[in-house]
């Protein structure tokens, strides 16, 4: 497999993704900070989608139903060079089926994430995976 993504900026303003049909407006200036994504927001997205995608996948694999999954992430960002470390994320599944094994779920998208893997070779990842009961 091979990826591919187009992204522009224009100067003092902010820039744009394009993927595929998809087009994602991020910010390159201090005025835009507080109203648009940053590349590190971008970067830990990126991992949100991977693991929710995957929930998706192995919710067929693993032969089990959810409403609906949340997540959220948080990470460091260390100087001297600058970069990401000490991401943690708290999955939540939303759920009533018993065949929904959390421990196997989070094994499974931590083996299997293209994008959980490529993160783990540089920096300290990790997280847990709840199962939240529908009302």
């Amino acid at each position: 497999m091979s990826y591919q993504i187009e992204a522009m900026s224009v100067a003092g303003n902010s820039g744009t993704l394009s993927i595929k049909n998809s087009i994602f407006e991020f910010g390159t200036t201090t005025k835009t900070e507080n109203d648009l994504a940053n590349p590190a927001e971008l970067f830990l997205g990126s991992l949100a989608a991977c693991i929710l995608k995957n929930v998706e996948r192995f919710s067929s694999l693993l032969k089990f139903d959810y409403l609906k999954a949340h997540i959220n992430i948080k990470a460091q960002r260390l100087d001297g060079p600058p970069r990401m470390d000490d991401i943690f994320y708290e999955l939540t599944i939303h759920s009533q089926d018993s065949n929904l094994n959390a421990k196997l779920l989070q094994k499974n998208l931590e083996k299997f994430g293209t994008i959980y893997n490529t993160i783990k070779q540089v920096c300290n990842i990790s997280g847990s995976v709840k199962i939240k009961p529908l009302v």
